[in-house]
């Protein structure tokens, strides 16, 4: 995270209009790599897959998580051209090779959702988007929301004080002090999930609603945002990334997923007057 001067953009803010500093997150989002299409069908047990095709994909690191797959025949895609199903998906993977911070070899693999009003026109884009890399330019622009999807840090298994801020005990309360002082009336005879008990702390998936995309840097060598001496606990940042407003789920190198508002009442904005982006040391240096 760092900071950065804008042009205050909330009609409704006492600020609105003026020079305001907010906090904002420097996100890295190579692109990623489409592998397969899917077409789900509905049944009696839920969505089963009725046909995929495959792009062929020789990159090492792909075989770190699944055994080389060939590109899918053209009998296959014919089939794949005329099954009838309900739901279309693409099968991306993630390009950990394009990031320096994040010391994992493995890709991720995990399915997109095509949307759109006619089956057809969605199984032809899907076909069309075979082996080729899909960019943030297509998933969002300044000015609009998005959702993150992230899962928190994670502290482990913690007491009743830590977890939950509940108070300490009196000096001479008998036997523990980190302690909450009833865990309920006699009757009924069960402890209810209100109360505050140990357990385990973060690493917890959370999506995190209605964040404001400030702005997309597709070469970071031309517009460079990484402080003096790189982020804490993740370096440099090498390719493209987004400027959120506010902060984001999880530590410095987990992995997040970006996707649609769905609980955007704010219309957005064409772009946003972003007028000074820091890049001082985080440091101290």
């Amino acid at each position: 995270m760092t900071h950065a001067f804008l042009v205050d953009y909330r009609k409704r803010s006492t600020t609105a209009g003026q020079e305001v500093s907010v906090p904002v997150t420097v996100v890295e989002v190579p692109p990623l790599k489409i592998l397969a299409a899917r077409l789900y069908a509905r049944g009696p047990y839920g969505l089963r897959v009725v046909a995929e095709a495959w792009a062929h994909d020789a990159a090492p690191s792909l075989e770190r998580r699944i055994p080389e797959h060939p590109a899918s025949s053209a009998e296959e895609l014919a089939r794949f051209g005329q099954a009838s199903a309900e739901e279309v998906r693409l099968v991306a993977r993630t390009q950990p090779e394009l990031v320096t911070g994040v010391p994992s070899k493995t890709p991720t693999l995990f399915e997109v959702r095509v949307a759109g009003e006619k089956f057809d026109e969605r199984r032809a884009f899907a076909v069309q988007q075979l082996g080729q890399e899909l960019s943030v330019d297509k998933v969002t622009r300044e000015g609009e929301f998005v959702d993150i999807v992230g899962v928190t840090k994670g502290f482990g298994f913690q007491g009743h004080i830590q977890r939950w801020g509940v108070k300490l005990q009196p000096r001479k309360n008998s036997k523990h002090r980190r302690m909450i002082g009833t865990l309920g009336p006699h009757n009924p005879s069960f402890v209810t999930y209100r109360i505050p008990q140990a357990g385990q702390q973060g690493y917890h998936r959370r999506t995190q609603f209605n964040l404001r995309v400030l702005k997309v840097v597709r070469d970071p060598k031309t517009d460079p945002l990484t402080p003096a001496g790189g982020f804490p606990h993740y370096g440099e940042v090498r390719s493209a990334c987004v400027v959120l407003h506010g902060s984001i789920p999880g530590p410095a190198k987990r992995l997040v997923r970006f996707r649609a508002p769905i609980r955007s009442r704010v219309a957005s904005v064409e772009k946003v007057d972003v007028r000074y982006l820091s890049t001082r040391s985080k440091q101290g240096a």
